[in-house]
């Protein structure tokens, strides 16, 4: 499920194709949709389901290091994004009690990088997320694992 830009109010998606994602409750597609971090590196929610989400970004100059490529910050960010939004995909708050993240290629300029998280394991307070980021080629860029504490 893409988002065209030409429709688009929100760096994250419309509300409305946000809200066409069945099962996540309204108030937490909109915290979804009106994060401003995501919105300030481009980072954009393309789905979302319980315990489920998929984050696109678009690499441009300003998000390059010193040797030309991806920034480990921005691609870490992209999964974090998608990590955030699966594991508070079903309306509980979710606090990360730890990630990691291991970069394995990189990709240049213009290239869109995608980032799936998909709920592993969930028991009681705790959950699992894995998210794997992924270039336009449908290669993987970075792997990130990520538990969160649910306190309510």
């Amino acid at each position: 499920m893409g988002v065209d830009a030409h429709t688009t109010s929100s760096p994250l998606g419309s509300l409305a194709e946000l809200a066409a994602m069945t099962e996540v409750p309204e108030e937490t597609r909109e915290q979804v949709a009106s994060d401003p971090f995501c919105a300030t590196l481009g980072i954009e929610v393309v789905d979302l389901s319980p315990g489920r989400a998929r984050a696109e970004l678009r690499v441009t100059e300003d998000l390059l290091n010193f040797h030309g490529t991806p920034h480990g910050g921005a691609i870490y960010s992209l999964a974090d994004a998608a990590f955030a939004a699966a594991s508070n995909s079903r309306g509980e708050t979710a606090l990360a009690l730890e990630t990691n993240i291991s970069y394995l290629d990189a990709d240049g300029v213009g290239e869109t990088l995608t980032a799936t998280a998909e709920e592993t394991h969930l028991a009681g307070k705790t959950a699992e997320y894995e998210v794997d980021v992924v270039d336009g080629n449908g290669d993987r860029v970075a792997t990130f694992r990520g538990r969160v504490y649910r306190p309510e």
